[in-house]
Formats: C-alpha cells, structure tokens, sequence
C-alpha cells in the first residue's frame, strides 16, 4: 500500500521555519494569535494549499523517472523501473488512489492531453498506452517500434496526435483513432526524446547523436537542425507560448532555442547551468513554469535547480533527494513545484 509522509520544510532548507499545523478551514496568518489565544510560529508564509509545504509521496518499488500535473493541477501521475503507473492526489493527505498496470517494461515517460482527460506512457515493452484518467482503463496501445521507446507526447491543439521517439532510431506519429503509425521518420541513432511545435505540424526530436532537430509533418522530412550540444539530448520541452524550445543534454547544459517561423539562423538563445549527469546516463528532464518565467530540471547530484529564463541565474538548488532526480514540473495553477527521483521517492513543493 502506498504510503504518503508529511516532511517538515526545515528538512528540506535549514533556514526556513515549520508553520505550526492548524485546521485546513481556520485561516491564520504568521506572527498573529489563532482563536484559542496560541501564537502562530514565525515563519514564511504560505503560498500554495498544499497540506504542508513539502509532501514526501512514496509508494513505488523502483526507480521513478517520470511524474507529470495534470492540466487541472487536481492530480499528479508518477511512473518508473516498477513497470506500473501511480495515480495521486495533489491536495489533502496527497493519497495514491489508483495504481495502472499493463506495460512489461520501465515507465520512460508520462503526458496527459490538453484536456487531461487521457494519460499517455511510453515504455521499454516498445509501446505506448492511452489510459482513461477518470476509469484507469486503457483506451489506445500503439505498437510499431523494435525497441525500447523512450519518449512520447500528446499535439497541444485537438488532442488527435500523438508522437513517439524510440531506440530504433524512428520518430512515429500516431492518430488516436488508428491502430498503426500515420507516419514515420527515420534517424540514423537512438532517439531519446520528441516534442510538438504549438501548431502540431512539427517535430522536434533529441538522441544520442546530440543534435535537435525539426521535422516537416508535411514535408515529411528535417526541416532544419539545431546543433550545439556535446552528448545526448535527454529532454525536449516547448515553452507556454509555444515560441521556444528547452533542451537538456548529457553535456551538463541546458538550452533554449528560437524555433519561430523567420527567426535568425542562430537560434541558440541562452544555456542554463548547474544540472549534473553521471555514469547512470539517465534521461533527465526540464520543464518550464506556467508563466515561463522560470524553467526547472533535475540533477544527478540529487538535486532540483530552478532558474530565472531572463537572467538565467539559479533561483532554488533544492535537496532532499538521496538518489538522481529524473523530472520535474510545475503545477498549472499554483506555485508548486514536483520532483521524482531514482530514491523512489516524490516531492511535492511550494516555492515563492
């Protein structure tokens, strides 16, 4: 049974202070008296409503590499080694209320669609799966690749398409009302992870030969490439205004890149600093903030960096982790923070 632990915030940063724990429905502020006469601990205010500033979320039996928000903020999902999909609450006691099964191999990646009503996972059993949100059944299984997928991800705009990278070296689109692939696009190496431009007519695709690169649905061929990094590309991310695109790799850099229509030929725009990749070789994640004023990832070092996209400083380096934190993301709403990590554990966290 899964169980769900309340962290106090002092174990997570030394210098902030635990608020003391009130009714949900008394409404106190810091350094003021509750109705019993008792003085509220100082401390930094509340900026989520969460149960508790941290919530420690554990359950899983292996590796988590991946964890999304829903599109709503009302639910979290979580997949890794353990081959099984856990479905949380983000609000209350954070409770696992459903556990998804089906796939025989490691959960690589998990999307929802726009509207959040359908969960997509791609796996190393060379699928990837629908499952219905609200039932927990599965509703699509795409096969079509030879080896292990690692990526996938839902079109922003009609919720009909759905894109896939695997180890094969093949880039497959899928139309949820078919069986088989609509198209495919071969690359030469491994592809580790896929993205959609804002308009869905476009790919952007990351794999082992270090360099993004875009895809014409029409053209069915690369539109253009983005070199600049030195390994593996481990993460794909469009920005909110769907104008940029974040790329983490293996070379300890992360990238946002112009990927506009007319937009100059130097499309790099900026490197963030500071995350870590280890012999673990791990596909480690980014993900930007709702606002995209900040962008998140996590690190081989057991940590979570946040930056500011404008000056792209560090704002946070979180700890709390005790193994590799493979993805990140912010919740659409609040300012939430979600971590999950090789330690088999997930954090869900407010931030400033």
């Amino acid at each position: 049974m899964a169980a769900v632990v309340k962290r106090p915030l002092s174990e997570m940063m030394a210098s902030a202070l635990v608020p003391a724990k009130r009714p949900r429905h008394e409404v106190v502020e810091y350094g003021q008296r509750r109705g019993d006469g008792s003085l509220v601990a100082a401390g930094p205010p509340r900026t989520s409503a969460l149960e508790a500033p941290i919530m420690l979320l554990t359950g899983h039996e292996s590796e988590i590499y991946c964890a999304k928000f829903s599109p709503v903020g009302e639910i979290l999902a979580s997949g890794g080694l353990d081959k099984s999909i856990f479905l949380w609450n983000v609000y209350g006691e954070c409770e696992n209320f459903a556990v998804l099964k089906g796939h025989n191999g490691a959960i690589m990646e998990l999307q929802f669609s726009t509207d959040g009503s359908v969960l997509f996972s791609a796996s190393t059993d060379k699928c990837v799966f629908g499952w219905d949100v609200e039932s927990g059944v599965r509703v699509k299984r795409f096969r079509g690749h030879t080896s292990f997928v690692n990526s996938c991800c839902p079109s922003r705009r009609g919720d009909q398409m759905v894109c896939s990278g695997s180890d094969d070296g093949m880039i497959k689109l899928w139309d949820i009302r078919q069986k088989t692939a609509a198209q495919t696009f071969s690359n030469i190496y491994q592809v580790t992870a896929v993205c959609f431009n804002d308009n869905g007519d476009q790919i952007a695709s990351g794999g082992i030969d270090n360099i993004v690169k875009i895809w014409d649905l029409r053209k069915s061929d690369v539109l253009y490439t983005l070199p600049g990094h030195a390994d593996t590309v481990t993460s794909l991310r469009l920005s909110p205004d769907g104008s940029y695109l974040l790329s983490n790799s293996m070379d300890n850099s992360i990238v946002m890149w112009d990927i506009r229509p007319f937009a100059p030929q130097q499309r790099m725009l900026k490197i963030f600093s500071g995350v870590q990749h280890n012999f673990e070789k791990n596909l480690l994640r980014c993900a930007w903030s709702p606002n995209g004023q900040r962008i998140a990832a996590g690190s081989a070092d057991r940590s979570v960096y946040v930056w500011n996209t404008a000056t792209c400083q560090i704002v946070y380096r979180l700890p709390g982790h005790r193994g590799s934190v493979n993805d990140v993301d912010f919740h659409p709403k609040e300012p939430i923070l979600l971590s999950c990590s090789s330690d088999k554990q997930l954090y869900v966290g407010e931030l400033d």
